[in-house]
């Protein structure tokens, strides 16, 4: 059930950031995906504080997703700057 959920979820967000029918892997849906992975470990650290080895992973998130969002200021700022607004990161 969990996990029809995600993928469900991920469909959501793929749909709503692609360029077209078949985009899942342009920046801005890697970036929106890995949002919302993220938000999902911050809540589960709510309850889970020593789970170390799940907090290795979302820092790996994090640095990737910084990676694609360096990526695409620098390829159209002006989709940078709607894709931040909308995700609300960085603010």
């Amino acid at each position: 059930l969990h996990k029809e959920y995600r993928r469900q979820r991920q469909m959501c967000i793929r749909d709503r950031f692609s360029i077209n029918d078949k985009d899942t892997g342009s920046a801005e849906v890697q970036i929106a995906v890995q949002t919302e992975r993220i938000n999902n470990l911050i809540e589960h650290f709510k309850n889970h504080k020593h789970d170390n080895h799940s907090k290795r992973g979302l820092v790996a998130l994090v640095n990737n997703r910084k990676k694609l969002l360096s990526y695409l200021s620098k390829k159209d700022n002006e989709k940078y700057m709607k894709l931040i607004k909308e995700l609300n990161i960085r603010g």
